[in-house]
């Protein structure tokens, strides 16, 4: 087949294609090649999702096969449809679309059935002890483990109490169904590992109808055999997991020509500096009100990303660039922001905002109106121009005048000329102070013959260093502004997370716009010059924008660990 015609181009292939590719290569059909997306329905999905994401969707593109998009709803604690519905959309918004939908509650009865058959063939057993012996008599890698006082029940007895756990005879934690595997194993998955657990609460689609659910190690390899999923790809943490999804598999598959068996292929999370991405902690983070929600700008669900402003063709740009391997790292934050930055500077209309206003006067300049032609964006003549309205009375950043002039310093100063963006250059005179002594007017004069754009307008060169954005003050309007600093203020915050979190992650102000700025409807970025990008967070009563990225990049050098 043409789309398969990859061997002469392997070195572009990342690992789990060479092996697919090999698979092939030794007789393994194409049309039984089947992926799928197997997230749990207890929180929003999250950048580390955006990885496997694109990996699962874009061979499955690649390969012309089908796309499970397969709930993990084994544990009715905490999973309920809007974490169902939040999944879909970020998979829809990452410009993917899945063949199936499926969950695991669709194969309770199955599952069920197949822990009869290892019962059966006295390969499970009922256990009574609580969940945390069973975890002290797993001992440790180096030292062999007790065998529990129950692993030698009889196949009747197992059979007659593992009913009535189904039945709902038993309380939470009095019994578990355990695999009877080796308790000497050196990989401590291996060691008896519980398959079902009780747990008597509602589960969102089955209700009260199972009072027993299948751990996810029980179910994962057995939905993947069921649903002939033919490469199951997971994260690196799964690595010392996969021979008990052979040893379940092995219990279950018959070996014949109409059914593949499933392959577990392990590649590497995707781990980035100064953020969590554990559901537990954003959690955490959202009941002690220090987030406000799952699709807060400060975290990095897909959603919150979302709502910062980012694109999905940035997202996965990232993706691309930092490639699938199988070795850990702690990608630094920067890199995605770089890849955000690089997209939105193509996309993004350029328009002037003042956060932190201080009030300009041209005395020269007469008290008139007057249009200035601004180009939308630089990078792309298909953007178009507007018109901006320029006045006597301005608005400039506070941070871009100083009274006295430093070194380094290159913007407004008492006695030197700078540049407003495509109007004129002017020159400060003198400043007007409040009773409590703080400049509340800056007074300048310019020069007519400095206009931007002119064909005829004098020498600059050398003449300026610096060119500041403005807003003419009768004309701009106010609008709210949610300026993003790190929640956290540690590389790696996971280890006692909730000690480095950053008390002014979030500032909000009221910054002044020109009027080009009305036009905002949710959803559009733009770039606020100077300042940085900013995502249209508004609704018909307000306007409010959130930051996405700064102009330039405000970490330290872009670093791989």
């Amino acid at each position: 087949m043409e789309l398969l015609s990859v061997y002469n181009i392997k070195s572009h292939l990342h690992f789990i294609e060479k092996i697919i590719e090999e698979d092939i290569k030794n007789g393994f059909p194409i049309k039984k090649i089947r992926f799928r997306f197997p997230p749990e329905p207890n929180g929003f999905l999250h950048i580390g999702h955006v990885k496997a994401i694109c990996l699962n969707f874009e061979l499955g593109k690649k390969y012309r096969s089908p796309i499970n998009l397969r709930f993990d709803d084994t544990n009715p604690i905490g999973e309920n449809r809007n974490f169902i519905e939040s999944i879909k959309k970020d998979i829809i918004f990452l410009g993917f679309h899945w063949d199936n939908e499926s969950y695991a509650s669709d194969y309770f009865p199955k599952l069920y059935e197949w822990a009869i058959k290892l019962i059966k063939e006295n390969k499970a057993y009922v256990d009574d002890q609580s969940q945390n012996v069973i975890q002290i008599q797993r001992k440790n890698p180096f030292e062999v483990g007790i065998n529990s006082d129950y692993r030698n029940r009889s196949i009747e007895e197992n059979l007659f109490l593992f009913e009535k756990m189904k039945n709902g005879f038993f309380e939470e934690g009095s019994c578990v169904l355990r695999a009877k595997i080796n308790m000497s194993s050196s990989n401590m998955n291996m060691r008896d590992p519980i398959m079902y657990r009780i747990l008597r609460k509602k589960h969102h689609r089955t209700g009260y109808q199972w009072c027993i659910y299948p751990t996810y190690d029980w179910t994962h390899g057995l939905c993947d055999y069921i649903e002939q999923i033919s490469h199951s790809l997971c994260s690196l943490e799964f690595e010392n997991r996969r021979p008990l999804y052979n040893w379940y598999l092995d219990q279950i598959y018959i070996d014949n020509q109409d059914k593949i068996r499933p392959k577990q292929i392990e590649f590497s999370r995707l781990n980035l500096s100064h953020t969590i991405t554990s559901k537990r902690k954003i959690q955490y983070l959202i009941e002690k009100k220090i987030i406000q929600s799952w699709n807060d700008p400060r975290i990095l669900t897909i959603s919150g990303l979302r709502r910062k402003g980012y694109t999905s063709v940035a997202l996965k740009n990232f993706i691309h660039k930092i490639g699938i391997t199988k070795r850990n790292n702690i990608i630094d934050i920067s890199f995605l922001e770089f890849c955000i930055r690089e997209h939105l500077n193509k996309i993004a209309p350029r328009v002037m905002v003042v956060l932190y206003p201080i009030k300009l006067v041209i005395d020269n300049y007469s008290n008139t109106t007057e249009w200035v032609k601004v180009e939308n964006n630089p990078e792309d003549s298909n953007f178009g121009n507007r018109k901006v309205p320029f006045s006597k009375f301005i608005y400039i950043e506070k941070n871009d005048f100083l009274e006295k002039e430093e070194k380094n310093f290159f913007r407004l100063c008492l006695g030197k000329e700078v540049r407003l963006k495509n109007a004129y250059i002017i020159k400060a005179n003198s400043v007007i102070r409040n009773y409590e002594g703080e400049i509340k007017e800056i007074h300048c004069t310019y020069d007519p013959k400095s206009k931007s754009g002119k064909k005829n307008k004098i020498e600059e060169k050398g003449r300026v260093k610096s060119t500041l954005h403005w807003v003419s003050i009768k004309h701009s309007f106010p609008i709210t502004i949610n300026l993003y600093n790190p929640l956290f203020i540690k590389r790696n915050p996971d280890i006692d997370f909730y000690k480095c979190i950053n008390p002014k992650s979030k500032d909000r102000i009221i910054g002044y716009a020109e009027p080009y700025l009305k036009k905002a409807k949710k959803g559009d970025r733009f770039q606020f010059q100077r300042i940085g990008y900013f995502y249209a967070d508004t609704d018909s009563n307000s306007f409010s924008f959130n930051q996405t990225v700064s102009i330039k990049n405000q970490w330290e050098k872009i670093s791989f660990l």
